[in-house]
């Protein structure tokens, strides 16, 4: 391939929305008597050492993102919250400037940048991109840094499920720019957050319902973001348990506007009408705070739809979920639940299912299959 030609001083220029550095102008012919003698006169701007801005005015955001990597020196990217404000992943600008430079090289060693945090990497990652687009980390790698700089894993959490939300990365290339990393912080958490997404879980709310409300209390598995064709359109369910005709939906938002409680309210009428599926809406305080309560009354519910019980298990002593296994399911108008002794079994839990019929049929008894052993419970 031919040796591409060098850039003019009007292209580079045009390139860095204005901005130069002193090594590139003596490079491109103007002398350092002439960069100073400019600098000096108002006709250029210094924002940094050795980086200039060749108009007058506020330099807008583009040009200052050009002054600090230029200020940064060969070698730096944008990265961080910075790379994330460049590929659209967030929409306000951060307050401080992120920088990832090379291990070898510290632009800060004399002292901090005015508003820049640098970041120092044995392995940058740069997206190639023509020389009139600002350097940054690939999409995946910029999603990776701000998921290990991430104060709670909520906050993790949130950086992965926004990234793909947008559809700007997917699950697969976050693994992939995952396995050549040696050290990521949260890396095993991460791997499992990975796969949760890709079942469909996406916000930290709903990670934790999934998490702390269904699997650590061995609840059925719901279907996340299941597809349902209804009267009032195509809709996504959360949470969808379509052997017990249930969904559970996370409202993640502590207020909702009028119109969206309207159209909540919508498909909850529709899912009821089209086939007897009820909807549980649970919000933060439920699946923190009150997480076991609510699984211990979800227990209850799937019992009474038909489930058998297998897998509940409480998520510690003082778990709700512990009354639920030593007294069984309470009794309703549908379903009442007998306990009795039996002979050499010593506290043992006989669980019997009385259906109410209507008049003039014989009601059908069976055992109930959730039966548990007190004795062993309160050991």
């Amino acid at each position: 391939m031919p040796k591409p030609r060098p850039i003019t001083w009007p292209e580079l220029l045009d390139f860095q929305s204005g901005i130069v550095g002193r090594r590139q102008a003596v490079r491109l012919g103007v002398s350092q008597t002439a960069v100073l003698r400019r600098a000096k006169s108002g006709t250029w701007q210094r924002l940094y050492r050795g980086t200039y801005a060749t108009f007058t005015g506020v330099p807008p955001r583009e040009a200052r993102l050009w002054a600090a990597l230029l200020r940064a020196g060969p070698g730096a990217v944008l990265s961080h919250e910075t790379a994330a404000e460049v590929h659209e992943l967030i929409d306000k600008p951060a307050a401080k400037i992120h920088i990832t430079v090379p291990a070898s090289h510290d632009p800060a060693r004399r002292g901090p940048i005015r508003g820049v945090v640098i970041h120092r990497s044995r392995n940058v990652a740069s997206e190639p991109l023509p020389p009139w687009q600002l350097p940054r980390t690939p999409i995946a790698d910029t999603v990776l840094d701000l998921i290990g700089s991430a104060k709670t894993t909520d906050d993790a959490f949130a950086w992965l499920t926004r990234a793909i939300g947008r559809d700007l990365v997917y699950p697969a290339m976050l693994r992939e720019a995952l396995s050549a990393r040696k050290r990521m912080r949260h890396r095993p958490w991460l791997l499992e957050a990975l796969n949760d997404v890709t079942d469909g879980v996406m916000s930290p709310i709903e990670l934790r319902y999934v998490r702390d409300v269904e699997r650590a209390h061995g609840l059925p598995s719901g279907r996340r973001q299941a597809r349902r064709e209804l009267d009032s359109g195509v809709r996504y369910l959360d949470n969808f348990y379509e052997a017990f005709r249930l969904c559970v939906e996370i409202d993640g938002r502590l207020t909702h506007p009028p119109e969206q409680k309207w159209r909540d309210a919508d498909r909850d009428s529709d899912n009821l009408f089209r086939d007897d599926v009820q909807t549980i809406r649970l919000g933060l305080r439920h699946v923190t705070s009150g997480r076991c309560v609510q699984a211990a009354k979800l227990a209850k519910l799937f019992i009474r739809r038909g489930w058998d019980g297998a897998g509940l298990r409480p998520c510690g002593p003082d778990c709700a979920v512990n009354k639920v296994l030593q007294a069984g399911d309470p009794p309703s108008d549908r379903l009442r639940v007998v306990r009795r002794q039996r002979g050499a079994h010593e506290g043992a839990v006989r669980l019997d299912r009385q259906v109410d019929v209507p008049r003039g049929h014989v009601a059908n008894q069976e055992r109930h299959p959730l039966a548990v052993n007190i004795a062993d419970h309160r050991a």
